[in-house]
């Protein structure tokens, strides 16, 4: 039998982390280049830099553990009203799954004992998948990607971080860029084949919001250190 590689169990963590990563080098290297655009000195940018680093990290984390948990709490919703429909009316909830399986492609005989057998091993788990859409590969987890996101943020985030410490003041602003642009193909082509997703693309579009989001600040980090 061919074997097969499956990803999408690994949705969940991969998106906050890669979310989390691409924002933690985007975020800090715009900020850092913003700065230094303005002339601040050594000192300044990299304060202003490690601020920014731990107040992306909580927020990155607060932010995905908020979101997840309202997708949590929406799935229990839906599985509680589920439970009660199977408690009131088993029968319709029956004739509701064949009729989904009847939908996909099974006769109407088959579809009611495949409707009949799954709720009689796991009603509401038949339910959940077939009815409603969830599944234990994707379902909600509030804390696993918070950390994910959270934690990948920071390492994302040192990148920038330690261009900004090695180099010298003259280089600041292009070594910053340099290293913080092929962090980013190198984090936007692992993603892609963790994803199964083409390589080059995947390296492509975060280069591609990487260099706007950059100039972007640079620009009004000079205008502004300009005018102060």
């Amino acid at each position: 039998m061919t074997s097969h590689t499956h990803r999408t169990h690994r949705s969940g963590w991969l998106r906050a982390g890669v979310l989390g990563a691409n924002d933690g080098v985007l975020s800090i290297a715009s900020l850092l280049l913003g700065v230094a655009a303005a002339q601040m000195d050594a000192g300044q940018i990299l304060v202003t830099g490690l601020a920014g680093l731990v107040a992306g990290a909580f927020s990155m984390g607060a932010g995905e553990y908020v979101s997840v948990s309202s997708q949590a709490d929406t799935e229990r919703a839906d599985l509680d009203i589920e439970r009660a429909a199977l408690l009131n009316d088993y029968d319709a909830e029956h004739l509701e799954l064949r009729d989904i399986y009847v939908k996909r492609g099974l006769d109407l005989e088959l579809a009611s004992e495949v409707s009949r057998q799954l709720m009689a091993h796991d009603a509401i788990g038949a339910h959940a998948r077939d009815d409603i859409g969830i599944t234990e590969t994707l379902a909600a987890r509030p804390l696993l990607a918070a950390v994910a996101s959270s934690a990948s943020f920071v390492l994302g985030g040192i990148v920038p971080l330690l261009a900004c410490m090695i180099a010298p003041r003259e280089m600041l602003i292009p070594a910053i860029a340099v290293v913080s642009l092929l962090f980013l193909a190198i984090l936007g082509a692992s993603a892609a084949r963790a994803g199964g997703a083409p390589v080059v693309r995947g390296a492509a579009r975060v280069l591609i919001l990487g260099v706007l989001a950059m100039a972007g600040t640079g620009l009004i980090g000079s205008l502004f250190g300009g005018v102060a």
